[in-house]
């Protein structure tokens, strides 16, 4: 596996774990955290063939997931420059 890929499934494993902690809900697999989200948000999304859905409602997936991503990423760079002085 390439380093890349490594990085890419440790993003994929914290992507897990925040949006768990957010929804209050265990999320097993980082491919289910858009099905999540949708459940939260009231929005209908299926495993397969969301050609049909509203680019509104797919970006308030993708921008509840990558802000909380966000929000966590800049927190632990913060605790990290705490942690260096």
């Amino acid at each position: 596996m390439s380093r890349s890929q490594e990085k890419r499934n440790e993003l994929n494993q914290l992507k897990k774990l925040i949006i768990s902690e957010v929804t209050g809900r265990h999320i097993q697999y980082p491919e289910d955290v858009s099905m999540e989200v949708a459940k939260q948000l009231n929005i209908p999304l299926k495993k397969t063939g969301n050609g049909d859905i509203r680019a509104t409602d797919a970006g308030k997936i993708g921008g509840f997931i990558g802000g909380h991503m966000v929000k966590e990423l800049v927190r632990m760079a913060q605790d990290e420059l705490a942690r260096e002085r």
